[in-house]
């Protein structure tokens, strides 16, 4: 059979393993499917040597697979990696290294590539797709205010050589272009010692992000004016051209449809009984958990509120550092307090590990959700309008939270998420102030908005389309 002269071109997206990063990558899959181009995930399989690292992540590629039909998945070979790195987080990143060279062969073996599309962690592809001659971009699939304040953080360690850690100044004030003053202990733990190993890799990734040709944002223009604007006019990157950025959010699951015969999950049918915007979500994300001790102060501040609520219980959690680690389910009647499950019968529901988070939000009854901040879940309740209660955990989920406070007006503060403990008490007066208090119908009102600016997002003419057909514009010239 002879070749096709002129094969449809190829998007390769090379995704990282984590869970958040995998699923907006998906979406943007379907979405360059589309506009008729042909797409493909290039997964990395994790050398054996990392097994329990990846344990997690690795079930769900396979899940996310089965449930995308019309995306194509591309497992590269696991590289050589007999003495992996003693940290977990860098062992990741090294994984990533070490599979650009498997990535180039990939990309070689394909009749037509329009485009590397890179998440940044896969910050050491640029050099396999800049071999073959393939325009790079990054789809950061976290907010606009994170991706500002991490082009920056290379010029500010230069301007401020041998100065201060982060983790040794406290909440003092750090001021970067297009975003809110953060408080220095919110920085992701993986730049808070600059005389760490993972500070310097990292601060030499995010010094490598304007090689790319361009940058796909998973957010939409409204929610983020301020950054997308600084981005845009190239204030964040002192010195060097920014690369286009292309604010195409929110790319988030459409959820499950009733109508197609999935089996619809109980806390919904639980949900169809409460009254409207009357229930409180709680969900940490899909590796969130707390330790045995908050989970007790959480169910205690819930039934001390008097609120409805639905609460994601996974097992707890004593050494932050393993949060990538599989679980076993948890043991309620254990972990919770005796008889709080039989107490709030009448206007709670625990489920175990996991609960359909986008139908939640999108339900009627949902009035308010506790979150890890996690950028996904951020973008969820914000296109179902729904107030957040910020509790950050891991990751840049503490920048997160302060752009969504600060920047968004969109949720507030759970306090104590940075101590040993939240209390119950302080449970309970953050969801009071949600559900009942004058500044919780502001955030209602706020949150209706932000839910109608992303439908107009995503609308044909809207901006983010705009900015998908810019994006799709230059991968025309980039041939």
């Amino acid at each position: 059979m002879e070749p096709n002269p002129n094969p449809t071109p190829t998007v390769v997206l090379h995704a990282c393993l984590g869970v958040g990063h995998l699923i907006p990558m998906v979406e943007l899959a379907k979405l360059l499917l589309l506009r008729g181009l042909a797409a493909v995930i290039a997964v990395p399989t994790p050398p054996a040597s990392t097994a329990d690292f990846f344990s997690s992540s690795a079930s769900a590629v396979a899940e996310l697979a089965a449930a995308n039909p019309s995306v194509s998945f591309h497992h590269l070979p696991p590289p050589d990696y007999p003495a992996p790195d003693p940290d977990p987080f860098l062992q990741m990143l090294d994984a990533l290294r070490l599979t650009a060279p498997a990535l180039a062969a990939f990309l070689r073996s394909l009749p037509s590539v329009a485009a590397l599309v890179l998440d940044l962690f896969c910050v050491d592809a640029l050099d396999a797709a800049a071999s073959i001659g393939v325009p790079a971009y990054f789809y950061y699939t976290s907010c606009a205010g994170d991706l500002a304040a991490f082009l920056h953080l290379p010029h500010y360690f230069a301007e401020t050589d041998g100065g201060a850690s982060f983790k040794d100044m406290g909440k003092a004030l750090l001021r970067f272009p297009g975003v809110p003053p953060i408080p220095a202990s919110d920085m992701p733990h993986t730049v808070l010692d600059r005389a760490d190993r993972t500070c310097a890799v990292r601060v030499g990734h995010y010094g490598r992000i304007p090689e790319a040709r361009g940058v796909l944002i998973n957010t939409y223009e409204w929610l983020e004016a301020r950054t997308v604007r600084a981005l845009k006019d190239g204030v964040c990157v002192p010195g060097r051209p920014t690369p286009p950025v292309y604010p195409i959010g929110p790319l988030i699951v459409k959820g499950q449809d009733a109508a197609a015969g999935v089996e619809r999950h109980a806390c919904l049918a639980w949900l169809d009984t409460q009254p409207e915007r009357s229930v409180v979500f709680l969900c940490f994300g899909s590796l969130g958990a707390v330790s045995a001790a908050q989970l007790k102060e959480i169910a205690r501040g819930l039934e001390s509120s008097g609120h409805r609520f639905l609460w994601v219980v996974r097992s707890p959690l004593d050494d932050p550092s393993k949060f990538f680690l599989s679980r076993p389910e948890p043991d309620l009647d254990a972990q919770l307090p005796e008889g709080f499950l039989e107490r709030t019968k009448d206007n709670g529901m625990v489920v175990k590990m996991w609960a359909p988070q986008v139908e939640v939000l999108r339900h009627a009854a949902t009035g308010a959700f506790v979150t890890h901040c996690g950028w996904n879940s951020v973008l969820e309740a914000a296109s179902a309008g729904v107030p957040m209660l910020c509790w950050p955990l891991y990751a840049e989920q503490r920048l997160n939270k302060v752009f969504v406070v600060g920047e968004m007006k969109a949720g507030a503060v759970v306090d104590g998420y940075d101590e040993e403990m939240v209390t119950a008490e302080e449970v309970e007066k953050k969801v009071r102030l949600v559900m009942e208090s004058e500044e919780g119908e502001k955030l209602r009102e706020r949150l209706a908005l932000a839910k109608e600016k992303a439908a107009e997002a995503l609308a044909d003419s809207g901006l983010s389309r705009v900015a998908f057909e810019e994006f799709l514009n230059d991968l025309k010239l980039a041939k």
